[in-house]
């Protein structure tokens, strides 16, 4: 073992000390070289006067990234000498002896923080150089720190911890699963576990009371700024002898508080989460994951304007408006920018109202009347300097153009502090939605969830409509904008289970071949129970204020779900799909760059 003092411990008093670390820097100043030598804790600066000789030759040949150990001793630096922009910058180390303990190449990207970066895909390349820069050192030192805070939280509430398998069955949870082909049983798959939903229940079958882990969970799903290629972490909890939901929201909300006042240093937009059904979410703020720091509600104007002559609201459903505050600074080319943005999401255009000192300034104000214009105004509180847009369709399309334009005007006008962090749980989201593209319904979101009513009310359910109108014990937690967890009391009930994938068409003989291991042990005395499960990397992205959750992973995929550091995916060799029964039909050749 390599004896050595790190950085971070050394003070003027520090006296003769052993170093070990990469060379930061190098500089020569004909009598004298300094080195800034680094470790995971910070720089040190050594002096190698050419009296120690050896020391001293060695210095000259040394480049960035090189691993030296050093033997010296601390002393003060010389006034005016002092950096204060590191903590050891008024101290320094006197070298006496020092070994090259490995070369470096030239490094294809930086490891120093300052200065413009390397692009993602070079940097992902090259992985194990960018975790040398002290941001990303900090960062999974941050990360580790915050597994610990909740793995803390969680005993102090004994809650057990359980791992349970990677290797599982296939089940639809909304994504495409990851399968893993049989060598001993041909023809037959495993999956990797999207979440380990049906192992959770079953411990809670099998008497655990409280259980949780930070869970490993895979979906074959597109990456996007917020969500990692393939693989993720959660951390996954659930509680018996629980059949409501607030059950499990009050138990886990000071854990959340905990992680954003004590280990991120932020301050809450209120102590009181507040509780909103799906629905009202969604006519609010057109997203069911509402970011509440900034306000720009979507106001309903259907019934002001039933009688207008203005025809694109006198056609449509829903008439819908946001009061985009100081939106009348906004220039003709900045507005034609949010125009083609709602024609993206589906709108014909972007009608709008500016008010200024003169009053209302509008191509459309000409066609509403007096009673109208008061209305609009009234209603979405508008002032002068501030501009009303609006949308004007079907009202899921108004909801959806609308919605996605205020978090843009946010965005444009700056109101997403990042030292405030705002949450809420959305509840009561609806057990069943209308599938367009095949025409039928469908899950809309978790199949194992309790719908509210029980049984009573699926059988009560006969129309279309009755269907789409049952709710589900569900409840997402958001914080800024972003859905951090999912959670639900859980159908421990067989007869339950077999009517809501009934109403779907499904007969017993798939629920039983799909979930057998979990309606089997439902029929031994499964108590009531709920739980939750915390994207842990979205989460810990939001809480560190970084935009992208690939900065905030060791090793993360590209955007096109490839590691290039690793070169995979990658072809295997034929043996190996012979011994698991697989052809390959036809190869696709993949640039991995």
């Amino acid at each position: 073992m390599i004896m050595r003092t790190l950085a971070k411990e050394l003070n003027s008093k520090s006296g003769k000390v052993n170093l070990a670390g990469w060379v930061n820097s190098r500089r020569d100043h004909g009598g004298l070289i300094f080195i800034d030598l680094r470790d995971h804790t910070g720089i040190i600066q050594l002096v190698v006067d050419p009296n120690t000789a050896n020391a001293f030759k060695l210095a000259e040949t040394l480049r960035d990234e090189f691993v030296i150990k050093a033997t010296g001793t601390v002393r003060k630096r010389g006034a005016g000498l002092e950096n204060p922009n590191i903590p050891t910058g008024d101290i320094e180390v006197v070298v006496e002896d020092m070994e090259l303990l490995n070369r470096s190449e030239p490094l294809p990207v930086s490891t120093h923080d300052e200065g413009v970066e390397a692009g993602e895909e070079i940097r992902l390349k090259y992985r194990y150089l960018d975790m040398r820069r002290p941001k990303m050192q900090n960062r999974l030192i941050r990360r580790s720190e915050y597994y610990r805070f909740m793995r803390d939280y969680m005993h102090e509430h004994e809650f057990i911890e359980v791992t349970t398998p990677i290797l599982a069955n296939s089940s639809p949870e909304g994504a495409r699963d990851f399968l893993i082909p049989s060598r001993l049983r041909s023809g037959m798959f495993y999956a990797l576990p999207q979440a380990p939903q049906q192992f959770k229940q079953l411990l809670m079958v099998g008497g655990i009371p409280r259980y949780y882990q930070i869970a490993a969970c895979f979906r074959d799903e597109d990456p996007r700024a917020d969500r990692l290629y393939g693989e993720f972490y959660q951390l996954d909890c659930e509680m018996s002898f629980v059949d409501d939901g607030e059950t499990v929201r009050k138990e886990m909300e000071p854990l959340i508080k905990g992680l954003v006042k004590d280990f991120a240093g932020k301050k809450l937009l209120s102590e009181d989460i507040p509780r909103i059904p799906y629905q009202e979410s969604m006519e609010k703020y057109g997203v069911d994951k509402p970011d509440l720091r900034y306000g720009m509600e979507l106001i309903d104007l259907t019934e002001d304007m039933k009688n207008t002559e203005f025809s694109v609201f006198a056609k449509a459903k829903c008439v819908k408006a946001i009061c985009v505050k100081g939106g009348a600074d906004l220039t003709r080319s900045q507005i034609d920018n949010f125009t083609d943005k709602a024609r993206k999401l589906g709108a014909g255009g972007l009608a709008y109202i500016t008010y200024t000192k003169e009053g209302a300034k509008s191509p459309i104000a000409k066609f509403l009347s007096e009673k109208e214009l008061e209305a609009i105004k009234k209603k979405t509180g508008a002032k002068e300097g501030d501009t009303v847009f609006f949308g004007a369709d079907k009202r899921e399309k108004v909801n959806k153009v609308l919605g996605q334009l205020r978090i843009a005007f946010a965005d444009h006008f700056g109101l997403k502090d990042p030292n405030v962090v705002a949450l809420c749980w959305i509840v009561d989201f609806p057990f069943y939605e209308w599938d367009e593209g095949s025409d039928k319904l469908d899950f809309g979101h978790n199949p194992f969830s309790m719908p509210k009513g029980g049984l009573k009310t699926l059988e009560a359910a006969k129309t279309k409509e009755e269907k789409l109108a049952i709710v589900a014990d569900q409840y997402d937690m958001v914080m800024n904008g972003y859905e951090i967890c999912s959670g639900a009391v859980r159908n421990h009930n067989p007869e339950i289970m077999y009517k809501v994938f009934g109403i779907l068409g499904y007969d017993k003989k798939y629920v039983e071949e799909r979930f057998g291991g979990m309606l089997n042990a439902f029929k031994f005395g499964a108590p009531p129970h709920a739980g939750c499960a915390y994207g842990i990397d979205r989460m810990f992205m939001v809480l560190e204020d970084v935009e992208n959750i690939r900065e905030i992973v060791a090793f993360p995929k590209n955007g096109n779900g490839v590691d290039l550091m690793m070169s995979s995916p990658s072809v295997v060799d034929e043996y190996q799909l012979d011994d698991l029964h697989i052809k390959v039909v036809e190869e696709e050749k993949i640039d991995l760059k």
